[in-house]
């Protein structure tokens, strides 16, 4: 699952940078930021809510 910065989150989760690894927390319909060090790429997800995988 690739995200970007400035999309929507489409659920609530830990956004894990594609470039360096720093995580984002994002609820579900807000705007995901760039990581701390202003990459804009995400490539996973984890800590969602209902998800045992996480």
């Amino acid at each position: 699952m690739a995200a970007h910065a400035g999309e929507k989150a489409q659920k609530t989760g830990d956004f894990h940078c594609a470039k360096c690894s720093e995580k984002v927390h994002v609820q579900q319909g807000h705007t995901i930021p760039k990581c701390p060090n202003g990459h804009s790429e995400f490539e996973t997800r984890t800590k969602e809510p209902g998800n045992k995988s996480s």
